[in-house]
């Protein structure tokens, strides 16, 4: 299985509304918890750069994340660049964490 790491930057003004729009996403994974899919995303320290991480299927059917995607564009300042990435080597120990 492929996994896609998506990568972006905001518009500052932008970049908590998209954090937000995240956490969403991440809510409803929580509730629905599709088979399969891994997914992770990152802001990054300069504070407008977001990256994604995911591996499986289930993302684009949740409302949470078809909201996210909606605006995405009016938010972009740079991007957004997907690669495709093979699996190295991954480690969890299950905890699911938010951090808003």
């Amino acid at each position: 299985m492929t996994t896609a790491v998506i990568r972006y930057q905001t518009r500052p003004e932008a970049a908590d509304e998209n954090q937000r729009l995240i956490e969403n996403v991440f809510a409803e994974l929580a509730s629905t918890a599709p088979p399969g899919l891994h997914y992770s995303s990152f802001r990054l320290a300069d504070g407008v750069t977001f990256v994604h991480v995911v591996d499986g299927e289930g993302l684009p059917g949740l409302a949470a994340f078809q909201e996210f995607q909606r605006g995405l564009g009016d938010r972009l300042a740079v991007g957004p660049v997907r690669d495709d990435a093979t699996l190295v080597g991954s480690y969890s120990s299950a905890v699911v964490r938010v951090n808003g």
